[in-house]
């Protein structure tokens, strides 16, 4: 019997020792591995709700600020600012129209002056001429203003004129 006992008492210890390494494993793989790292992936409720929260925030703020530049968009192109197509206004006499950078214009009667820049002149594809300072503006031709620098016109008496693209009146 006394062999039994000691074979049992064996065991004992041995198992013993087996959960006390499983445990002490246990206690250093808690330790060292974040809980929601790519070693341990599982993660809380409350932390997937969190980041779902930002990514709503995300796409709203997103989703707002493309809502206000197509809120724009469309206004300028309603109003003939930008649009794709000629829209006819009429300049008062001493009024200026500055063009965005592209514009097109067609002075449809007599009396405007060119205003250019320090960069150039405002480009007249009818003719091929760049147009400076102080030139009368001819009317029905095809004028393009090449940049955003403040070229356009300015009207010596009320005229009508067809404008594609971006402008300013002052």
């Amino acid at each position: 019997m006394k062999i039994y006992s000691n074979s049992i008492r064996k065991i004992v210890v041995f198992v013993t020792i087996i959960i006390f390494v499983l445990v002490g494993a246990q206690i250093v793989y808690g330790v060292v591995i974040e809980p929601g790292s790519q070693q341990d992936p599982i993660i809380t409720q409350s932390y997937f709700e969190q980041i779902i929260q930002q990514r709503n925030e995300y796409i709203d703020a997103n989703i707002s600020d493309l809502s206000e530049r197509l809120s724009k968009l469309e206004q300028n192109t309603s109003s003939g600012q930008g649009g794709d197509r000629f829209t006819a206004i009429e300049v008062k006499a001493g009024q200026k129209l500055i063009g965005g950078a592209g514009a097109e214009l067609i002075l449809r009667t007599n009396g405007a002056t060119i205003i250019s820049s320090d960069n150039g002149g405002v480009a007249d594809t009818t003719i091929g001429k760049d147009l400076i300072t102080g030139e009368e503006m001819p009317p029905e031709h095809l004028l393009i203003i090449p940049r955003d620098d403040g070229r356009g016109f300015v009207a010596n008496n009320n005229v009508w004129v067809l404008v594609k693209g971006s402008y300013v009146i002052e």
